[in-house]
């Protein structure tokens, strides 16, 4: 189909250093993560609170997981040609009347309902920020920009969560969700005031999700995806058990470790993010040779402090440049359809985070805690092969995607926007 008169020109886009709108949509991610991963914190008064089992309470987390993917696909399809800095706006009002409802939620099933909404928005948030940076500013710094807005994933957890679970033993789980709510608040107005307008580059519709994957090496990257997350969220779900294992290691060092792990994660997104930019496909080759080795390793070198300390870290350091990288490899297998193929990296995403979360838990009650090592780095160890087996050719242009991917409507510049 030929463009619409509907879909106008790109805004002009920055030299220089990053503009605040990169800092601003990195602020959008950080709020969605940290809103999602929220009641982990804090699922203890969580559940007295509210008169369920901790195990009831979970399903705080998982929902919206779910939800989530769900919405990464159906939203995009939903807006069609909306303004995106609008379509942002409006989840970032959802998400802060989501936390406002959990706040002041009288009943579990009160917050269930407002744990819906926050999938919503983790879904929609992922479907259209993750692909933003290349609109934001030239070219040549797009790739640092969508490492900015991914890094939001891992400030989410070394400072968002934390803070948030300080302030629900200081004040009381309800006040944590309602600063999260009035933080979402001011990121809309921040959102409104400073991104340009940033017009539909196309109209996606469900049928644009099968015509992608036709092509292999985004199928390749999905599956890298699915393999890598799933097997991360399945063992480090049970890492606080396993380092508590470790001679000379007591609780209160784990809490230490954990942040000293998402610390690390900070420093693997731009790392990732620096490599991946210049060669996604030999980035992701050292990110997943280096997520099995550390996760295998992890259980025998049980008896080491020393050694587990130095795995753990090395952990952080590999999957905190697994978001930003996996990304780079979706938009260069797909450069026509950005943000359909954001999509589809944002729902197969998040069903991963609920898969191994589940396989993890399944394999923990069955076998034991330290044998979910040896599934996620097994997973990690696929997702090598799969990238290895893929080839070259994954920077964008390149490729056989371009070919067996029509141009959705409104596109006619091979870039995922109309000039």
């Amino acid at each position: 189909m030929k463009a619409t008169s509907t879909t106008r020109p790109e805004p002009a886009r920055p030299q220089g250093s990053l503009p605040l709108s990169v800092l601003t949509v990195a602020a959008t991610t950080f709020s969605v993560v940290t809103t999602e991963m929220l009641p982990v914190g804090l699922l203890t008064s969580l559940s007295s609170g509210l008169g369920v089992s901790d195990g009831t309470a979970g399903l705080t987390v998982t929902l919206p997981g779910v939800v989530a993917a769900l919405a990464a696909l159906l939203l995009p399809v939903a807006v069609r040609r909306a303004d995106r800095r609008t379509v942002l706006c409006v989840l970032m009002v959802l998400l802060a009347a989501a936390n406002l409802l959990s706040a002041l939620a009288p009943a579990f099933g009160v917050l269930l309902a407002a744990r819906v909404l926050v999938g919503v928005c983790i879904g929609g948030v992922w479907a259209i920020a993750a692909g933003l940076g290349v609109r934001l500013v030239r070219e040549e710094a797009a790739g640092r920009a969508t490492t900015v807005i991914f890094s939001g994933i891992a400030v989410a957890s070394v400072l968002g969560v934390p803070a948030g679970t300080f302030l629900g033993e200081l004040a009381g789980w309800r006040w944590a969700f309602a600063v999260m709510g009035a933080f979402a608040l001011a990121v809309a107005g921040l959102l409104a005031a400073v991104l340009p307008p940033l017009p539909a580059s196309a109209a996606v519709r469900l049928g644009t999700f099968p015509g992608l994957l036709r092509g292999p090496r985004l199928r390749a990257g999905l599956l890298v995806v699915l393999l890598l997350v799933t097997g991360h969220f399945a063992a480090y779900t049970y890492v606080r058990p396993v380092l508590e294992r470790v001679p000379d290691l007591g609780a209160g060092l784990v809490s230490g470790l954990l942040l000293v792990y998402g610390i690390a994660g900070i420093a693997g997104n731009f790392a990732g993010g620096a490599l991946a930019a210049r060669d996604p496909r030999r980035a992701l080759l050292a990110i997943s040779a280096g997520l099995a080795a550390v996760i295998l390793l992890l259980g025998p070198a049980g008896g080491s402090l020393l050694a587990s300390v130095a795995l753990l870290v090395g952990w952080g350091l590999a999957y905190g440049g697994v978001s930003v990288s996996t990304q780079q490899w979706i938009l260069a297998a797909a450069p026509r359809a950005r943000e359909a193929a954001s999509a589809l990296f944002a729902g197969v995403f998040n069903a991963a985070i609920a898969l191994g979360a589940l396989t993890g838990g399944l394999v923990a009650d069955g076998l034991g805690t330290t044998d979910v090592l040896w599934l996620g780095g097994g997973l990690a160890a696929l997702a090598l092969l799969v990238v290895a087996s893929a080839g070259r050719g994954t920077r964008e242009g390149a490729g056989t995607d371009q070919k067996s991917v029509p141009a959705p409507d409104g596109v006619r510049d091979g870039k995922g926007v109309s000039p």
